[in-house]
């Protein structure tokens, strides 16, 4: 069992043997420090991106080209009807060109001129598979290995097992313009893990790094106050958490405390992209999707250990109707900074130690949703979670791979298929975690992200 940071027992009984002054305080910080490097064996990656186009990118609109829906379009498919979220009717060619890429000939769409180009760095699996075609159950499954409960995401898994290697920045930042996904922030709640170890939200469509966290800076106060009024604070909840040494919610809120203090010093750089060289910015691209990818790689730098970026609240990839357009929208809300964030951290030395995962909960049918009023095709998808793709990059990933593979029509994992449990499993492998051993005890039982199931993806492994 990996322990490297049980704040629930080794923190706890130090400051019961030792009181709450400061330099307590101090070492017992430090004794966190020096355990956060604990893993099972040597990992490839030290941390982890995930891009999360929330709503469902169709896989044979991006990845997986389906030459057999151009011949059959607009007729039904001879295959036995697969359960989807509405009713589907006749085939629906793509209306996206496909062409080869790279030296390793990968196919990818023209939603994607900027991305294709690094196509020798990707590996693209082909044969995910969820288990249920619902935003809120899929989403859930994706990010905490559990669609129903709410359970520890897997950015909790990662800050508590690992740690950060910025104590003045969280370990799990979460990125999202404009609002919040399906689900909210059940997406990146610490659950049963202590509450530090939940994802710290960032609205990216504020622009002034002053203002993407609120009350970052305390104008009406100087530095040497605010120390004096945090030396005392920290004090006063010593005192009452030595009085309550069990209540791990008291001490992860203490915790908090001292973290959004440290925050004041760092956090305002680490997302001000305006520090960037004009070049660097131009090539991420303009737009709240490209700039917060920018900032997850600077977050990255600093020693962050997981950040997430949503492509915007609620489901902005979910191509009901018209999919020619809405998904060229929003394709190109992220193409360029998606290659740029490969380029860049590849070019700085950081894409061997950085895993870049992108994924949405599920994919879409190959066959046109039909109206839920009646008027007919609506020239968009639904919900597919028989088989979609995703893509993995850096960390260990080796490039220009394709694994896995859908049928001949792009509705269901036929060939390798993976799911869930298993791409959480080879998330934790690539970071030096066997899954299987990453737990925590919670009433009466040891918990895991993959629950019982879960197996490493070798293949797609450097």
């Amino acid at each position: 069992m990996l322990e490297p940071t049980r704040t629930d027992y080794s923190r706890r009984r130090f400051l019961r043997q030792s009181g709450m002054g400061i330099g307590s305080l101090a070492l017992a910080r430090l004794m966190e420090q020096e355990a956060e490097a604990t893993t099972h064996f040597p990992g490839k990656a030290k941390s982890v991106i995930h891009v999360f186009l929330n709503g469902g990118m169709s896989q044979v609109d991006t990845f997986d080209p389906k030459p057999e829906l151009t011949r059959l379009g607009g007729k039904v498919l001879p295959f036995q009807n697969l359960q989807t979220e509405r009713r589907t009717g006749v085939a629906l060619p793509s209306p996206f060109k496909f062409k080869q890429h790279g030296q390793s000939g990968i196919p990818v769409s023209d939603l994607f001129p900027h991305l294709s180009q690094c196509v020798d760095k990707m590996a693209i699996i082909r044969s995910m598979h969820a288990e249920l075609p619902s935003h809120e159950f899929s989403l859930m499954l994706m990010n905490s290995g559990d669609q129903r409960l709410v359970r520890p995401s897997i950015g909790s898994w990662l800050s508590w097992g690992m740690g950060s290697e910025n104590q003045n920045l969280p370990g799990f930042v979460s990125l999202c313009p404009g609002g919040l996904p399906v689900g909210g922030t059940n997406n990146w709640r610490s659950a049963f893990l202590p509450g530090v170890y939940q994802g710290t939200l960032v609205d990216t469509s504020q622009s002034d790094p002053k203002k993407l966290i609120a009350h970052i800076q305390n104008s009406h106060l100087t530095g040497k106050e605010q120390r004096r009024q945090f030396e005392l604070l920290r004090q006063l909840n010593g005192r009452h958490l030595a009085a309550r040494p069990d209540e791990s919610a008291l001490e992860a809120r203490i915790q908090s405390f001292e973290l959004a203090y440290r925050m004041q010093t760092e956090a305002t750089d680490a997302f001000d992209i305006s520090q960037e060289p004009k070049a660097i910015q131009e090539m991420y691209g303009e737009g709240p999707q490209n700039r917060q990818l920018l900032m997850a790689r600077r977050l990255v730098e600093r020693g962050v250990r997981f950040v997430q970026t949503w492509h915007g609240k609620g489901q902005p990839w979910d191509s009901h109707s018209n999919i020619a357009s809405s998904h060229r929208k929003v394709a190109s809300e992220c193409d360029q900074g998606l290659a740029a964030l490969i380029t860049d951290l590849d070019q700085r030395g950081l894409l061997d130690e950085t895993l870049i995962v992108c994924s949405g909960e599920f994919g879409r049918t190959p066959t046109v949703e039909l109206g839920t009023q009646g008027g007919g095709a609506t020239l968009g998808r639904d919900h597919n979670h028989w088989g979609f793709s995703l893509w993995m990059a850096g960390g260990g990933i080796k490039g220009g791979t394709i694994y896995g593979a859908t049928d001949k029509f792009g509705f269901k994992a036929v060939e390798n298929p993976v799911s869930v449990h298993d791409l959480h499993a080879t998330i934790l492998h690539l970071l030096g975690i066997d899954h299987k051993q990453l737990t925590y005890r919670y009433a009466g039982r040891d918990f895991r992200l993959t629950d019982v199931h879960g197996q490493v993806v070798k293949d797609v492994i450097a």
